[in-house]
């Protein structure tokens, strides 16, 4: 017994003397760094005194103002284009379902309390609060937005954080920097419900390609890839050679139309009311760059489908999913905006032939929804 009681406190004993160990050697081998220190290694020693190397600030080419930085930047990131009027009457939808108390609890389940809030600087953690104290406090706010199609400017506000890309030879590019963008939180809990109502209504109306994984509830990478793999056996096993061209839609939620994703849901029999309010949600949307010495305007910009949003991943695959070619000796597979076209057949030759058409097809119908796709990101495997 003495024995047993005894090895838990030498143990804890042991561990602490370990840990001391090295502290103290962190201490000494720093002192002796600092001791050594030359103009080169100075700056290192500076980084590793601040604990990561400082954001860069963006020194642009013809850009010399904070206010001309700011405008370059939305003008790279944001490129203006063509953006629907807002309607001048808002029509009130009929046998619109009311949001549920039940509906609001599932988003806010799924909404982390670390995200970071956008331009109010309201946390998920108080929303929840609210929807504890009353639950039906963001259904009667809700509701009505849906009924009337609307989604209100103060919810398309957005903070953009510019963060440097490390490795870049130099920062005088916008393409040397990439922008986080965050979003009004009371906005993505009604993007987050909408988003499971519009996801049951695509399902049983069959809007979704059966190939399509990626941002659909229980399709995932491993999916796509057990899918690609099962194919590519099959056809071998029948003796074919079989080979895969994979596809990137460049710019992916960018290249979204508001337009034409309207024009897609309608026609595929999605209720109007959430027709009317994804595109009221998409256009008209305001960012503010924050970088030092930004001015922090909110200006407007044309995002496609806005980065960070709970709906985007699902808007982007209803809005490509005519891209999938039907492939009699092979199958066409996407996770998101990646795209597989994989064929077989008695040689290689014939099966770049048969690539090049089915590629042929699927710019083309890219070409009509104004999505293209990315040539250094495109690999052929046989």
């Amino acid at each position: 017994m003495r024995k047993n009681q005894a090895s838990p406190a030498m143990a804890r004993a042991a561990r602490n003397t370990y840990f001391k160990a090295i502290q103290s050697a962190k201490r000494v081998h720093w002192s002796q760094f600092l001791a050594d220190v030359n103009s080169r290694s100075v700056w290192d020693a500076r980084k590793i005194a601040a604990g990561r190397a400082p954001d860069r600030f963006p020194t642009l080419e013809n850009a010399s103002s904070p206010t001309e930085i700011n405008n370059t930047l939305l003008q790279h990131f944001f490129p203006p284009r063509p953006s629907p009027p807002p309607p001048l009457i808002l029509p009130a939808f009929k046998n619109v379902p009311p949001v549920s108390p039940s509906e609001v609890s599932s988003a806010l389940r799924k909404s982390s309390n670390t995200s970071a809030p956008g331009p109010s600087g309201i946390p998920y953690s108080i929303w929840k609060r609210v929807h504890k104290a009353n639950e039906r406090t963001l259904p009667s706010l809700f509701t009505p937005l849906l009924t009337y199609g609307y989604h209100p400017l103060a919810m398309k506000k957005a903070n953009g954080i510019v963060l440097d890309k490390p490795g870049k030879p130099d920062y005088r590019t916008p393409a040397s920097f990439r922008i986080i963008v965050l979003l009004e939180t009371v906005s993505k809990i009604l993007e987050r419900l909408s988003a499971l109502r519009l996801a049951a209504a695509a399902r049983s109306l069959g809007l979704l390609h059966p190939n399509q994984c990626g941002s659909l509830a229980g399709l995932g990478c491993f999916d796509a890839v057990a899918t690609l793999t099962h194919e590519v056996r099959l056809l071998q096993a029948a003796s074919f050679k079989v080979s895969t061209l994979f596809l990137d839609v460049k710019g992916g939620f960018d290249n979204v139309c508001a337009n034409k994703l309207a024009t897609i849901l309608a026609k595929g029999g999605v209720s109007a009311y959430l027709v009317a309010w994804i595109k009221s949600f998409l256009s008209g949307r305001q960012c503010r760059l924050i970088f030092q010495g930004a001015p922090k305007v909110f200006c407007p910009v044309a995002v496609g489908t806005p980065q960070g949003s709970p709906i985007s991943p699902l808007l982007f695959v209803l809005y490509v999913a005519s891209l999938h070619p039907t492939i009699p000796q092979g199958l066409a597979i996407s996770y998101v905006d990646d795209l597989t076209i994989t064929v077989g057949s008695n040689s290689v030759r014939s099966n770049i032939r048969a690539l090049e058409y089915f590629f042929g097809t699927v710019q083309r119908r890219g070409a009509d929804l104004g999505v293209a796709f990315s040539v250094p990101k495109t690999e052929l495997i046989h």
